[in-house]
């Protein structure tokens, strides 16, 4: 789509995103077919579960919440209350929030030290009010969606600077609508979720044009064959076609389905799991 295209002129194309997402299950010489095919992650696995409502499969069929949670709080660092991706020891805030993500679904929040890990989370804040992927580490879109997000879970929304982060994340909104993970780099579709989501978990929404975003993310989609990219022009892919229209949701967007800031859910699972 043409990248000054007027907002009046652009809609969203539904119908052939739906058949962009169906054909990736027989485009076996495409990258993103063997990712859907391949990755099998515990936290995905879970959300998928509980989306259908199907979590009580895991007693039936699987191996059993509680040893799905006993493999999660395995990973938990005792010194830091962080968590490791796998065995090897890789650690950052991805996987602390993951970790809680996956836990809070299963109810199992108690079988890790919360508190912990919720100190961890406060030691990555920064001077600017965003945080980053280990303690000193920039600030980060991504990191400050993972930080927030866990906090939100374990009830410590409360450990935010909210208007010195507000600030830092309403600046992340380029002249061409869409937002940037840091200062001095483009805009790209998929902080329309990292950026949003987190000004939503604290209430600042409208300190941005909203828009100017939706805009930017309608510009960024392929009307004919369906999907949406980075940015317009580009080739479009899965992680951008989702984080786009769950950015679009979070603003709003006619016809879309209601989608929960901290877990990327339909808000209706969250709310009949968590909330309800």
């Amino acid at each position: 789509m043409p990248p000054d295209q007027p907002l009046d002129e652009l809609s969203l194309a539904t119908e052939a995103h739906v058949k962009y997402i169906q054909s990736l299950d027989t485009k076996k010489d495409e990258l993103d077919y063997w990712l859907t095919e391949h990755l099998r992650l515990n936290v995905s696995a879970v959300q998928i579960l509980a989306m259908v409502n199907a979590l009580d499969e895991l007693e039936t069929r699987g191996t059993g919440k509680a040893k799905v949670g006993k493999y999660i709080a395995d990973l938990q660092d005792p010194k830091t209350g962080s968590f490791f991706g796998d065995e090897w020891g890789e650690e950052d805030t991805r996987f602390l929030y993951g970790a809680l993500n996956a836990l809070s679904l299963l109810g199992l929040l108690s079988v890790v030290d919360v508190d912990k890990a919720v100190a961890h989370v406060v030691s990555c804040a920064n001077f600017d009010g965003g945080y980053g992927v280990t303690p000193g580490a920039e600030s980060h879109s991504g990191q400050v969606f993972t930080c927030l997000a866990a906090l939100s879970i374990a009830g410590r929304l409360d450990t935010v600077q909210h208007e010195k982060l507000g600030r830092w994340l309403s600046e992340r909104q380029t002249p061409g609508g869409g937002l940037n993970g840091r200062p001095e780099k483009k805009e790209d579709v998929c902080y329309s979720w990292w950026v949003l989501s987190s000004l939503a978990l604290i209430h600042l929404t409208h300190w941005i044009d909203r828009d100017a975003l939706i805009g930017f993310i309608l510009r960024s989609q392929d009307p004919e064959n369906g999907g949406i990219s980075d940015r317009p022009g580009d080739m479009v892919d899965v992680w951008h076609t989702c984080f786009g229209l769950a950015g679009l949701s979070l603003l709003g967007y006619p016809g879309m389905e209601a989608v929960d800031p901290v877990y990327c859910m339909p808000k209706a699972t969250i709310d009949r799991l968590i909330r309800g």
